[in-house]
């Protein structure tokens, strides 16, 4: 099986436990890499045939933008079902990152995994 993946993707999310975070946005950083069969795609050239990466970036922030989420693991958790509900996604890896979180970090954050990777 092939993987589709999208890196550093940037998104402003109201995310956070602390009543300040909840008045603000921040700078959230997100991966994703998605089992996909590229066989018929690389056969046709069609765009209609792959799992279209934009498109699916383009709903990761729908899904960011939707809601205030005190953890990270709730957000990860809600793009990873979301996709796998709405595309044909037999496996998904969601890293969901939130720079400078920790004093003296750059990122903390969580990898999750769904469904069966083939």
């Amino acid at each position: 099986m092939d993987t589709v993946y999208v890196r550093d993707l940037r998104i402003p999310a109201r995310i956070g436990i602390y009543d300040w975070e909840k008045r603000i946005r921040q700078q959230i950083r997100i991966d994703l890499d998605m089992a996909w069969d590229n066989t018929m795609p690389a056969a046709s050239d069609d765009i209609k045939d792959t799992l279209n990466y934009k498109s699916t970036a383009r709903r990761v922030v729908e899904i960011v933008e939707a809601d205030h989420y005190d953890l990270v693991e709730r957000l990860a958790e809600t793009i990873a079902t979301t996709l796998r509900a709405e595309m044909p996604i037999p496996w998904i890896r969601v890293t969901v990152g939130k720079p400078f979180a920790v004093k003296g970090s750059g990122e903390v954050g969580v990898r999750i995994e769904r469904g069966e990777k083939p």
